[in-house]
């Protein structure tokens, strides 16, 4: 390949990603990346592989390079989110529900102390189920508790649902569940609707370190909310940044109060990426 032909190469995939800053290409192991987590006192960036894949949580490097692996003694069933909490415990979310149909909705909490251990790692089982759902499946129009999405704040998990309804892709429900052990009903707490189509609906979701703002993604957005009362955090004011172009966006979390790290999956031979992307 002659210069001009890798120079056209280089400036055609800078575009591909749009306003979204490529940090790193992410290796194959992390192909189906759909959680991504920061934690206190280190810049490595936790990441986990959706269901099916491994029972593995990465620590990964602003590079892209695994530098620590992490066997997990629990199933991957549908593994969807990452989050952490101010004192650096990690927590899976081991939630995702396509169908509707799960009654082991679970998140598994692995301490700090375990992320600095080698070998397999056991963890805490908080379970839960939601108090509006009697029916699995549910009927098509009430298929509202699938999950992707959740962050931890004052000792409570949030967790934001993905609609599977027609039409009706961007609707999200806020809830809450204590951040411990045991079996909890969900406590709503209100909804927000993105827009209507299949680019629409929330993938993850995250707080910044100062507690003012929250972000949730879609494949196509971020929505920022911020000026918030007390947990709802819909009742704040939103902003949404709109990517310009879209890809299977699975993975969001703040690097620092103005800044968010986005992954999205290898897919038609595109994503895979870690990105930066900055608010106004």
């Amino acid at each position: 390949m002659n210069k001009l032909l890798i120079l056209l190469f280089l400036i055609v995939s800078t575009c591909d990603t749009g306003n979204l800053n490529v940090i790193a290409d992410l290796p194959k192991t992390l192909n189906e990346v759909s959680g991504t987590e920061t934690t206190p006192n280190t810049d490595w960036v936790w990441m986990q592989n959706d269901g099916g894949n491994k029972a593995i949580i990465y620590a990964v490097n602003n590079k892209g390079n695994i530098k620590k692996e992490l066997k997990i003694n629990a199933k991957n069933i549908d593994w969807e989110d990452l989050t952490s909490d101010q004192n650096g415990n990690l927590y899976i979310g081991d939630f995702g529900n396509n169908l509707n149909i799960r009654k082991n909705l679970a998140i598994l909490k692995v301490s700090v102390d375990s992320l600095k251990n080698k070998g397999n790692i056991n963890i805490e089982r908080i379970s839960f189920k939601y108090p509006n759902q009697t029916k699995f499946p549910p009927k098509k129009k009430s298929m509202h508790f699938d999950c992707e999405s959740f962050f931890h704040f004052n000792d409570s998990l949030y967790l934001f649902t993905k609609s599977r309804v027609k039409n009706d892709f961007g609707k999200t429900h806020l809830y809450k569940i204590p951040a411990k052990p045991g079996n909890h009903v969900a406590e709503f707490i209100s909804s927000f609707n993105s827009c209507n189509g299949l680019g629409c609906w929330i993938t993850s979701a995250d707080i910044s370190n100062d507690g003012k703002s929250v972000a949730i993604l879609s494949p196509k957005s971020v929505f920022v909310f911020t000026k918030f009362t007390n947990d709802d955090f819909f009742s704040g004011t939103v902003k949404q940044y709109d990517f310009t172009f879209e890809s299977q966006k699975e993975g969001v979390c703040f690097k620092d109060n103005q800044t968010l790290y986005i992954t999205d999956e290898k897919a038609h031979g595109e994503g895979g990426n870690l990105y930066e992307f900055k608010l106004d």
